[in-house]
C-alpha cells in the first residue's frame, strides 16, 4: 500500500465504533432527560443539552473513556443558586436528578462536575447557566465556592473553521495525536493536543490544500513542533476561546522519539521497517506489514506471535504521569540506568541482569500495575520468543528480565485504576551481538 492508502486505513481504524457511539449516544440522551424532567418539567433527551470535550469537537478516537457535557439550567433557577453555597447546591441536585436513572454508587460530586461512572467510561456532567454570546457560567465548589466562565462553543466554531480552510486536516492530525499519545502515555489533555495541532497548522500553509499522500510528512513535522515548544511554557490559549489551558506535563521528550521514529519510518529501506517504525508511534491500530507473517514463517516455520495489546483488556485514558527505568548489572555489580545507556546511544550486550522499576507515578492508589515485555527481530522469531504477554505486577512495583539475544526489544508499564489505563510509559532495550 503508498502513504495515501496506508493513513485512510490508520484513521478508519481508530475512529470511533458504530456500537460505541450508539452507547454515547444512549447515555447522553438518558442523562439529559434526567436532568430536564428534575430542572426544566420535560422528558427531552436532547434539548438543552451540548457535548462537548473531544467528542463534542469530533477529535476524539475509538476506546474514548472520558466523556463530557454541559447542561444549560433555566434562567429561573440563577438566584436560587446564586448565594453562599449554591454552587455545591447544584451539583448535588444534579447527582440526585441523575441518581434517578444511574445507580448513586456510580455517580459522585468532584469539585465542578457530577462524574457518572461506567465500566468502560465516565461521563463529566457540567451544570450550567447561558451568558451573552454563547458562553457560560459553571459552578465551581473550591473554597468558599464561586461562578467561573467555560466558552466551548468558541474551540467547536474554530475547529470546524479551520477545518474547512485546512482542507480537513485538523481534526486528523489531532486523532492521530491521540493515537500517539495513548501508546506512549503522553500526559496532556484533549484540549491542549487540538491546540497544538491547530497551532502547528496555523502556522504552515503547507498542508493547506495536502491530504492522506502528505499525512507522513505531517506527522513528522508535528512532532518537530511539538519538541520545539519551550519547555517552560505552561500553558496556552485554546483555539477559538482562548482561555488558558495548562501543560501538565513536559512532552517534549516523547515527541522528539517521535519524530525521530518518523524521520526513520519515511527514510526506511523497506515496507515492513517502515510500517514497524509508524506502528512503534502510533500503537496496533497503524495497519501491520502485509507480508509479516509470511516473513516471519520463512524464518520459522512454528512462529507464534503471541503479542497482547493492553486495549484489548481495558480503555486508555492518560490522566496521570508515570516514568519508568531500568537498573543494569552484571555479576551483581551495578552499571548503571538503562535511559543512560539510551541518552548517549550505547546498545547492552547480552549477559546483563535488568531490573525495571517505576520511578515516578502520581496515580492515587488503589491501582494495578501490569507489564509488557517484547521481542523483536530475527533471533526472536528463530527462538520462538516474541512474548508481548500482559503481565500482573507480582505487587513489588518491578519487573527483572535479562538480556539474552540481540534485537530490538522494548517494556511497557501500566496503571490501571477503575478499569481504565491512566498512565503509561514505555522503554526501548537494544541489545547488540
Amino acid at each position: 500500500m503508498n502513504t495515501s492508502e496506508i493513513f485512510k486505513e490508520f484513521l478508519n481504524n481508530i475512529k470511533i465504533a458504530e456500537e460505541s457511539a450508539e452507547s454515547i449516544s444512549y447515555r447522553y440522551g438518558r442523562i439529559t432527560r434526567a436532568m430536564n424532567q428534575k430542572f426544566r418539567d420535560t422528558d427531552s433527551k436532547t434539548a438543552n443539552s451540548l457535548q462537548v470535550g473531544s467528542y463534542g469537537r469530533y477529535t476524539g478516537i475509538n476506546g474514548i473513556s472520558d466523556l463530557d457535557m454541559l447542561f444549560i439550567m433555566p434562567a429561573s433557577k440563577w438566584e436560587e443558586y446564586n448565594k453562599a453555597g449554591g454552587q455545591s447546591k447544584l451539583l448535588h441536585d444534579a447527582k440526585d436528578a441523575i441518581s434517578d436513572t444511574y445507580s448513586s454508587s456510580d455517580i459522585k460530586v468532584d469539585r465542578c462536575v457530577v462524574t457518572v461512572n461506567f465500566t468502560d467510561s465516565h461521563i463529566d456532567v457540567q451544570p450550567v447557566f447561558e451568558v451573552e454570546d454563547q458562553d457560560y457560567k459553571y459552578p465551581d465548589t473550591y473554597g468558599s465556592g464561586s461562578w467561573k466562565i467555560t466558552k466551548p462553543r468558541k474551540e467547536m466554531d474554530a475547529m470546524v473553521e479551520f477545518e474547512v480552510n485546512k482542507n480537513r486536516n485538523l481534526r486528523r492530525l489531532c486523532k492521530m495525536a491521540r493515537s500517539w499519545k495513548n501508546k506512549h502515555g503522553v500526559y496532556m489533555g484533549g484540549l491542549l493536543i487540538d491546540t497544538l495541532a491547530y497551532n502547528f497548522l496555523k502556522s504552515t500553509n503547507y498542508y493547506d490544500s495536502k491530504s492522506f499522500a502528505y499525512y507522513d510528512e505531517m506527522c513528522r513535522d508535528f512532532f518537530k513542533y511539538l519538541y520545539d515548544q519551550p519547555t517552560e511554557q505552561k500553558e496556552y490559549g485554546a483555539l477559538g476561546s482562548k482561555q488558558r489551558v495548562k501543560v501538565r506535563k513536559s512532552f517534549n521528550r516523547k515527541a522528539k522519539k517521535a519524530y525521530d521514529l518518523a524521520v526513520e519510518a519515511i527514510d526506511a529501506s523497506t515496507d515492513k521497517l517502515k510500517h514497524d517504525k509508524w506502528r512503534d508511534i502510533f500503537g496496533k491500530e497503524f495497519p501491520k506489514y502485509e507480508g509479516e507473517e509470511k516473513e516471519a514463517r520463512a524464518i520459522n516455520e512454528n512462529y507464534r506471535n503471541t503479542e497482547e495489546f493492553i486495549e484489548s483488556y481495558h480503555p486508555v485514558d492518560i490522566r496521570y504521569d508515570l516514568k519508568i527505568d531500568c537498573e543494569v548489572k552484571q555479576s551483581g555489580f551495578r552499571e548503571g540506568s538503562l535511559r543512560d545507556y539510551l541518552l548517549k546511544k550505547i546498545k547492552l550486550r547480552p549477559n546483563k541482569s535488568l531490573r525495571f522499576f517505576i520511578e515516578r507515578i502520581d496515580v492515587p492508589p488503589p491501582h494495578e500495575v501490569k507489564w509488557k515485555v517484547t521481542n523483536r527481530g530475527e533471533q526472536a522469531i528463530k527462538r520462538d520468543c516474541v512474548r508481548g504477554q500482559i503481565l500482573s505486577d507480582a505487587g513489588s512495583g518491578e519487573r527483572k528480565e535479562n538480556t539474552n539475544f540481540k534485537g530490538s526489544h522494548f517494556v511497557e508499564c501500566y496503571i490501571v485504576k477503575n478499569n481504565v489505563v491512566v498512565a503509561k510509559d514505555l522503554i526501548d532495550v537494544p541489545i547488540s551481538e
